[in-house]
């Protein structure tokens, strides 16, 4: 028997995590009916307007009510970054804690998550400093970037690949914008205590298969609704093929398809290789965390268990 929600008293935040097409969604609102919840998106994908078959964003017949935040607000030409993800994000959760309601952080962007939990800093973004970095680093090639690193900061320039441009530009943004090396950087954010109390269970299959399977599932249901319309509308609207928010799996592939670089099969077949790939990132990321309570489904999601067994979790947490 749940209580009723005016007897409940919130005092930190659910999260439901997991890796794609794990039905993180439909166990949100549930939850959210319960508890008199809300819930805000922790997906870097979502959060672009006129992205909703390729993200599998909530409709307005899933939300069943629910308010969703952080679904749909911004501008696809933006590139959004963790940075302004968790100043938007912890000003909706302040906002629906101080309505005595329950803030469920729902995604699989584990980034924005961790970073929102811990209360992670971000130094300033200065989009002329980026780009004269990318022209160097086009210029002299990753070779010379990384030297330039190592001067600053050896402990992290020891850590990457020449190849990996984003986040040697990054160690050296930071570095430029703060004075600080990114290691001391992490270090320091490390030792911050956490911003919100949270409560966390993450959703999987028992079987690797079985979730591979349920990917390949939700792509051709995505082609069914009508994702190369949608990823078409994009571009034409004005959407560079090179943004953020076109590098998302299955809008980078069907792009390519629709300028002749591959066939729509060969597209169809690479943003299932690409999600599954996604889902092991996202598995081995949880995997480090001790504190996760797992729900692993058999061969599909049972959500009556599901919210039961979440129930006495949150009960037992304090959260609630």
């Amino acid at each position: 028997m749940y209580r009723g929600t005016a007897e409940l008293r919130h005092r930190g935040i659910l999260v439901i995590c997991g890796p794609t097409a794990t039905g993180k969604t439909r166990l949100g609102v549930w939850l959210a009916e319960r508890f008199g919840g809300e819930v805000v998106s922790a997906d870097a994908m979502q959060v672009y307007r006129g992205m909703v078959i390729g993200t599998a964003a909530p409709t307005a017949e899933e939300c069943r009510g629910v308010r969703h935040h952080l679904v749909g607000t911004v501008d696809p030409r933006e590139n959004y970054s963790a940075g302004r993800y968790v100043e938007e994000a912890s000003a909706c959760i302040d906002d629906i804690l101080a309505r005595n309601r329950l803030p469920i952080l729902v995604g699989g962007t584990n980034l924005y998550i961790d970073s929102l939990l811990r209360g992670v800093e971000f130094s300033d973004f200065d989009p002329a400093l980026r780009a004269a970095l990318e022209a160097d680093y086009d210029r002299l090639g990753g070779e010379k970037m990384l030297d330039r690193l190592a001067e600053i900061d050896p402990e992290r320039a020891a850590l990457l690949h020449a190849r990996d441009k984003k986040r040697i530009l990054r160690a050296l943004e930071v570095f430029e914008t703060s004075g600080e090396t990114i290691t001391a950087h992490d270090e320091r954010s490390r030792k911050i205590p956490p911003r919100y109390a949270s409560c966390r269970i993450a959703l999987s299959f028992a079987n690797r298969e079985d979730l591979y399977a349920r990917i390949d599932t939700r792509v051709d249901g995505m082609m069914k609704a009508g994702l190369v319309r949608e990823v078409q509308g994009l571009l034409e609207s004005g959407v560079p093929a090179s943004s953020t928010a076109m590098q998302a799996i299955g809008y980078k592939e069907i792009a390519a398809a629709l300028r002749g670089e591959l066939t729509m099969d060969e597209a169809v077949e690479q943003v299932k290789q690409a999600s599954r790939r996604y889902a092991k990132r996202q598995l081995s990321w949880l995997r480090r965390d001790p504190d996760l309570y797992w729900i692993l489904w058999e061969k599909k999601p049972n959500y009556e268990k599901a919210a039961s067994v979440s129930t006495r979790i949150l009960e037992e947490s304090g959260i609630l």
